[in-house]
């Protein structure tokens, strides 16, 4: 008997796992800005491995009112008015992103989008915060559950640093390329990835084990 075509909707319960990684002007995802955004989606192969399938990446103006923290800006090295990022206005910018990963997510026939990232979230709160902002009511993630990979790398290889947690992996990492959301967000993807396909090596995601298919519930 032919063994079914692993697909990635069955994986995570008809989620959809998007890679985000932003750069920021502070920690508080109500006053500082966003000011730049990557994601990356994933697909599966037939083995049922994942790997990076697209990538979507935006700078971001700051939004009116928003707070610019001065060590924030000096870590990131982001200069927020500089022309040549190529910035664009926070809701064309999630508008676009959300308008993809909707494309993406009914590609892949699941319900809802899930953000993967590390020490997520950090991110996922930066994300819900500029969606609400932007009055954008057709949100493709969910609001609250999210797969933070400073987590998975603490039970797969005893580290949380995205540097070394890499590194335990065996993911190449270029700390010169560091704090680029677009950097880092690949990075994070490679590392979820490897974490994800040394599971199923392990045996840990047989196909003859998986549940039915339903709505993935949102309580949940």
């Amino acid at each position: 008997m032919t063994a079914p075509t692993p697909q990635l909707k069955q994986r995570f319960r008809g989620y959809f796992p998007v890679v985000i990684d932003v750069e920021t002007a502070g920690f508080n995802h109500q006053t500082d800005a966003l000011l730049e955004i990557a994601a990356v989606t994933l697909k599966m192969d037939e083995q049922g491995l994942l790997h990076k399938d697209q990538t979507f990446h935006h700078h971001i103006q700051p939004f009116a009112g928003a707070n610019l923290e001065k060590a924030a800006l000096e870590f990131n090295g982001i200069d927020p008015y500089c022309a040549l990022r190529g910035a664009i206005d926070e809701s064309d910018a999630m508008k676009d992103l959300c308008k993809q990963i909707r494309k993406q997510q009914k590609q892949a026939d699941c319900q809802r989008s899930v953000i993967v990232a590390h020490n997520a979230a950090f991110d996922q709160n930066f994300v819900n915060a500029a969606i609400e902002r932007c009055g954008i009511k057709r949100t493709p993630f969910h609001p609250f559950v999210s797969f933070d990979t400073t987590s998975l790398a603490a039970l797969a290889f005893g580290q949380t640093v995205l540097v070394k947690a890499c590194q335990a992996a065996g993911v190449s990492f270029d700390q010169n390329e560091a704090h680029s959301a677009l950097y880092d967000a690949s990075k994070t993807a490679d590392l979820f990835c490897t974490i994800i396909n040394r599971w199923h090596h392990l045996g840990g995601w047989p196909l003859c084990e998986q549940e039915p298919q339903g709505q993935a519930n949102d309580n949940n």
